[in-house]
């Protein structure tokens, strides 16, 4: 049986109906059926592991506030006009239809047009959101195509297969140029823009359906963010090979924000925020961890963000370069703690308080953990 609702053998009914009483504390009404189910299709009902992943999710959608991003999220002119993709029609089973011609993007041009929060697309961040769409939307792809592949996309696809659960893996299909005949098993040629073997064109004649479908293309300089950090607010600082660099900021009452804002010459860097649990000096290890340390691309794209401080206390901005033996890096940052009355506004505006920022840094690699 395909675990679907309609479609289940007395085991997976059982399945459901103990799933449903395990996970009942934090059902809500548009969680019926057919949405439970694809919980347990994709860990192959067995329910432990079902539930520890649907928990996982709501946990996952309280942190991103998933429910509220289409009432507090405007996307960026740049994106709406660039980033490739878009629905179209639907497949002869009565799913909708998503083309995404992505080997039109410009990467570069998206990443010195939007701010990092609204463009993550780095190698490593694109593999970060494969294995979040895995744990928070199971069972929404039916089949995907790859087409006009280059003959480097199935290297770039091993690396990303292992994010996959088994299931999807299985559904996603790898074609050269001959690729019309196998769509056609699944999408009627009137639900295809013509450009891919279908008979459908806009209004205008357009082949590729682009009033649906964003076609990408170079991102015009004119986009290009105009970074609102002058160049006298900025510190500059090298952080040797093999070494780190710790900051220290007072946090005086809780509540306060850490705001950030910082570029790299050429290389990445890790990047990460820590409290102290002690007076003296610590190394990162045995400090209590606010803002897992990762490393970011911080050389392609300006790095902002800003955590909440829930406790007063010393807080430590540590840049981390120990795992590069061989290089050197440079950093240019704005970094600015907040006090509640402040109002939260942007960093570098005059209505911002800087507190209690005392610069003292290490660069030696007993700092790493």
């Amino acid at each position: 049986m395909s675990g679907h609702v309609g479609d289940l053998n007395e085991k997976q009914a059982i399945a459901l109906q103990k799933f449903k009483e395990a996970v009942s504390d934090l059902q809500c009404p548009e969680h019926d059926d057919f949405y439970l189910l694809r919980w347990l299709r994709a860990r192959n009902f067995d329910l432990k592991k079902s539930e520890l992943m649907f928990r996982n999710h709501i946990d996952w959608r309280k942190k991103v506030s998933a429910d509220k991003i289409l009432q507090d999220y405007t996307e960026p002119e740049v994106l709406k006009k660039f980033f490739t993709g878009g629905l179209h029609g639907f497949s002869k089973d009565g799913c909708p239809i998503w083309i995404d011609p992505f080997g039109n993007i410009d990467l570069k041009g998206l990443l010195r047009s939007a701010k990092k929060s609204d463009a993550v697309l780095s190698l490593d961040c694109f593999c970060e959101i494969v294995s979040m769409v895995e744990d928070n939307y199971p069972e929404t792809l039916r089949i995907a195509f790859v087409i006009n592949a280059p003959r480097i996309f199935p290297v770039i696809f091993r690396l990303v297969k292992p994010f996959l659960a088994e299931e999807t893996a299985k559904k996603i299909h790898i074609f050269g140029s001959n690729y019309k005949e196998e769509l056609y098993k699944y999408i009627d040629k009137d639900q295809l823009p013509s450009h891919w073997g279908g008979t459908c064109v806009d209004r205008d004649g357009d082949r590729k359906c682009r009033s649906k479908i964003c076609p990408g293309g170079v991102v015009p300089k004119e986009y290009y963010r105009k970074y609102d950090l002058e160049a006298e607010n900025l510190t500059s600082v090298d952080v040797g090979r093999g070494s780190s660099l710790q900051l220290d900021y007072t946090v005086r009452v809780p509540n306060c924000i850490i705001r950030w804002q910082f570029s790299t010459e050429g290389f990445d860097i890790g990047f990460g925020i820590y409290r102290r649990t002690k007076d003296s000096r610590q190394k990162a290890g045995e400090m209590e961890e606010i803002f897992p340390s990762q490393r970011v691309n911080s050389h392609l794209i300006l790095e902002d963000g800003s955590i909440v401080c829930s406790k007063a206390g010393t807080y430590i901005i540590r840049f981390d370069n120990t795992y590069s033996w061989t290089r050197s890096k440079t950093i240019r940052y704005l970094i600015e703690v907040l006090e509640p009355e402040d109002g939260y506004s942007i960093p570098g505006s005059s209505s911002n308080k800087m507190i209690s920022q005392s610069c003292q840094w290490t660069q030696d690699s007993e700092l790493k953990k």
